[in-house]
């Protein structure tokens, strides 16, 4: 490939919104790498999609230790991108990632204690050849590792200069609001919240939305397609191909059958407002004032641009809502 060279009107059209009540703003649809860009994924197709969501405004990359497979290898891959494309941009970038998960044997390569979480970090900044980070999350509640040691090694990891903000993921109201305390009275505010968070996924109504408005952080939403389940790809059978179709991952063709008579529903209101489904699923969310952005996956180009197309209609009529919710509910 040339030298990269960014879209020169990526920021015209794209939207932003402040996280939380912090200085920061995140743009309405993140690219998140979970999924397609480790090592057993194509290099040249994960670099095509990383200069397309720049080119298209999308300033958040978010990762993980973990992500791959093999776990480590979304990290060297997005280094590699950041050297050859992305090393002029860096100040343009909000580049995250997570500890939380199991990285190396041991006791020291998982869940919560001061010892994994900088040790991860240094590996990651060395994976992805960066200095520091924007954001860096703990990836899940440690049970065993005391809420204080976790949210001081955070607090460390920002004094240290290896991030600028830090976060939480998957942490339940209550959890976020004793670590959001604890950061707080540390000099160091809790940022953001990472959950799961989609039509079908709709726990934190119940509590957390309205923890993090009281306490001004963000909240950023993760699997907001159910894995795909919330698009047309499933509405006429399960492909050959496709993530149900596989006997691991987290889809599984039993969700799918289970699902599809909502999903065809749903899908009938996404194309009376000129919407695929997935445009309609990521706008649904997006529609609460309280979540700061929303991350998806993209495989292809051409899903990315299918995806930040939901950015094109974003308002919903009361009668559609009702519609919505009386099919999400049955």
């Amino acid at each position: 490939m040339d030298v990269y060279q960014p879209n020169k009107q990526r920021y015209d059209n794209a939207e932003y919104k402040r996280c939380g009540k912090s200085g920061l703003k995140l743009p309405l649809i993140s690219l998140g790498l979970w999924h397609n860009f480790g090592g057993v994924d194509t290099f040249d197709c994960g670099r095509e999609i990383l200069r397309a969501a720049f080119d298209s405004g999308i300033t958040h990359f978010d990762l993980a230790n973990n992500y791959g497979p093999p776990a480590g290898s979304a990290e060297e891959s997005f280094g590699k991108v950041m050297t050859k494309d992305f090393k002029p941009f860096r100040d343009e970038m909000i580049i995250s990632t997570k500890a939380g998960y199991g990285m190396w044997d041991g006791p020291y390569g998982n869940w919560g204690s001061r010892k994994y979480l900088i040790s991860s970090l240094d590996q990651s900044l060395k994976r992805m050849n960066l200095d520091y980070v924007d954001i860096f999350y703990h990836h899940r509640p440690d049970p065993e590792t005391p809420l204080e040691e976790t949210m001081m090694a955070l607090d460390h990891i920002v004094r240290q200069g290896k991030a600028l903000y830090v976060g939480i993921s998957n942490y339940s109201a209550d959890q976020t609001e004793k670590a959001a305390t604890i950061l707080k009275e540390l000099g160091t505010p809790c940022l953001i919240n990472q959950v799961k968070y989609s039509m079908f996924v709709r726990g934190i109504e119940d509590q957390l939305l309205a923890t993090v408005e009281e306490l001004g952080i963000g909240l950023i939403a993760f699997s907001p397609l159910a894995q795909g389940l919330l698009t047309d790809k499933y509405i006429n059978g399960i492909p050959e191909n496709s993530r149900a179709a596989k006997s691991w991952g987290f889809l599984q063709s039993h969700e799918v059958n289970s699902a599809i008579e909502k999903v065809k529903a749903l899908n009938a209101i996404a194309e009376s407002r000129g919407q695929s489904l997935a445009q309609m699923s990521l706008a649904w969310i997006l529609k609460d004032p309280r979540v700061t952005s929303v991350l998806v996956g993209a495989s292809s180009v051409k899903q990315l641009e299918d995806n930040l197309g939901a950015l094109k209609n974003q308002v919903f009529s009361s009668a559609e809502l009702h519609d919505i919710d009386t099919i999400l509910r049955k």
